[in-house]
């Protein structure tokens, strides 16, 4: 039976009460083996679990024997639980294999193209203006794409390693949705797209990481203005609904009239490194992480990600986040 526990115990086992049974709470196979062993050999026992609700997380549990007095001047053992979170540090050992895996390959062809012109300009175009010109502009071309595929890396890497800790400030998403769209005119109207903006005036309030919402907003209007430029138009809305729960939640729509996307890409476009289109991607300066990360952000904010599309009738993507409930501290 649980004697005490404190907030944080609280908080990753919620159905644990005092003078209750401990098992009942806490029902991982591994947890209660690992108890029922050091009960009977009042020997310290320690396990290790995947905890799936409501994220992913890795723990570890140190169970110790502790002699507690009696009121009649005897002693009791009582059975310290320690729990440890080591969801950082595996997602760190994680992250790191994937990141050179990743990095290695997507790195290559700019790096190839660069090591190549290099060479040319070093000897056959090297008194040649015109093809340095060129040269140069393509080489500045691939750095970039080089640079912006390492800030995608890193930024994903930072939101994964954070993927198990909700943000607890509040953050009004219009002037972030704003600001984004702002940033963004200059892409619109090189593209020659209008960027319509349907939002209400009164602050929507969420629990959300500002730095990352922005990222976020910026990667899906960003797409939409250069995979959907043909339509002419993007439109940011914002509107209240109910979740498949019936929890109410906010959506922020962003729709293009674009060429769509067919229905057999729909389930894999917010994987790492995936393209509808290898070279349509990389010639619009894309990484193939953009939506796998605003996929990770979603996650973590506990939203979720709503892809919609027809061929040629444009595609809308919708970020759903849990409405707030009560205020949250800043």
């Amino acid at each position: 039976r649980v004697i005490h526990l404190n907030a944080a115990a609280a908080q990753l086992a919620p159905a644990l009460r005092k003078n209750e049974l401990a098992q009942f709470a806490l029902r991982s196979p591994e947890i209660i083996t690992a108890l029922r062993e050091a009960i009977a050999t009042t020997e310290p026992r320690r396990a290790t679990y995947l905890d799936h609700v409501p994220v992913d997380r890795w723990m570890e549990l140190v169970i110790t024997p502790v002699p507690v007095p009696t009121l009649f001047g005897g002693t009791d053992k009582c059975m310290l639980m320690t729990f440890h979170d080591l969801t950082p540090l595996r997602r760190v050992e994680e992250m790191r294999a994937d990141f050179v895996a990743n990095a290695s390959h997507e790195l290559r062809t700019p790096l190839a193209a660069l090591s190549g012109f290099i060479d040319t300009l070093q000897g056959p175009a090297r008194d040649d203006p015109r093809a340095r010109e060129r040269f140069l502009g393509i080489m500045h071309t691939q750095a970039t794409r080089m640079a912006r595929l390492i800030d995608d890396l890193l930024s994903l890497s930072r939101v994964e390693l954070s993927a198990h800790v909700r943000p607890d400030t509040c953050v009004d998403l219009i002037p972030i949705i704003r600001q984004v769209a702002d940033g963004l005119e200059p892409l619109a109207r090189e593209r020659q797209v209008v960027i319509e903006i349907q939002l209400p005036e009164t602050p929507v309030m969420i629990a959300g990481d500002r730095e990352e919402l922005l990222r976020l907003f910026e990667n899906l209007i960003e797409n939409a203005l250069k995979y959907g430029a043909s339509g002419g138009r993007v439109i940011v809305s914002l509107k209240e609904a109910a979740s498949g729960e019936g929890a109410p939640e906010i959506r922020v729509l962003v729709r293009d009239f674009g060429p769509g996307i067919a229905p057999e890409h729909l389930p894999r476009l917010t994987e790492r490194f995936y393209r509808v289109d290898v070279g349509d991607s990389r010639l619009q300066g894309g990484t193939g992480l953009g939506l796998s990360l605003v996929k990770h952000i979603l996650n973590r904010h506990r939203g979720r990600l709503l892809i919609e599309s027809v061929p040629k009738n444009g595609a809308t993507f919708t970020a759903c986040f849990p409405q707030v409930k009560t205020p949250v501290a800043a």
